[in-house]
């Protein structure tokens, strides 16, 4: 119940504050494009990443079945705007802990496992956008 109640606070209030500042250089914020699998409407979502060899690798805070998630696996790639750059990723696969872990940094890791965060998403570099 609380989970839900952080997660929609965080949807209509604090990602509509987020938004503007994610993905500039020095943000702890970056911003992943996607369309609406249904819609096919573009939508931005601010949230952390971590960059890894070939790409990034995501924590899914509320799990996979969020909205941006299941629009950027049912398309297959997305954009993000991360450090002041622009990439194009694709390929979204799950990944497990235990691999995706070790990328963020001590005090993030550490966050994640308290808040006992079990789902993780990689996305490699793709051509870049447009």
């Amino acid at each position: 119940m609380l989970r839900n109640t952080i997660r929609t606070f965080n949807k209509h209030i604090f990602n509509r504050l987020t938004i503007r500042f994610a993905g500039a250089r020095h943000s702890p914020f970056a911003t992943i494009r996607h369309v609406g699998r249904r819609s096919g409407k573009q939508y931005e979502t601010p949230l952390i990443v971590q960059p890894i060899r070939g790409g990034f690798v995501f924590a899914l805070t509320y799990g996979p079945d969020v909205d941006w998630y299941r629009n950027v696996v049912a398309a297959g790639h997305a954009t993000l705007r991360w450090n002041g750059r622009v990439y194009a990723l694709e390929k979204p696969e799950p990944i497990a802990p235990r691999t995706a872990l070790p990328a963020f940094p001590l005090p993030q890791r550490l966050v994640l496992r308290l808040l006992k965060i079990r789902h993780f998403m990689r996305m490699s570099r793709g051509q870049a956008p447009g």
